[in-house]
């Protein structure tokens, strides 16, 4: 399973969401630099290392921002312990503007 994949299963476990988008944006970081096993090395854009998570869900009604992104964080655990560098989060409840 893709890391895209998990991290779409484990959004949609975690919070029944009314909308969801997971976008690799790996790509969008080629040539930045990244601290892997003690060395600078600088990033290719291949693979699944960095992600963007649109989520609308009636569990972040109530919640404020940094509640909502660890909540995410938490649900991602497992995979941001296993090769994700970065996670843009954009959550939002139901009714509420998104800019996307």
């Amino acid at each position: 399973m893709s890391i895209k994949s998990a991290i779409e299963l484990r959004l949609r476990q975690a919070f029944s969401p009314e909308r969801l988008e997971v976008i690799n944006e790996s790509h969008l970081h080629a040539g930045h630099h990244h601290t892997a096993g003690g060395h600078h090395e600088q990033f290719d854009g291949t693979g699944e290392t960095h992600f963007r998570v649109r989520i609308v869900s009636q569990a972040f009604s109530g919640l404020s921002r940094v509640e909502r992104h660890r909540a995410i964080n938490q649900a991602l655990t497992e995979e941001l312990k296993g090769g994700v560098h970065a996670l843009a989060i954009e959550p939002a409840a139901p009714g509420e503007r998104t800019r996307w």
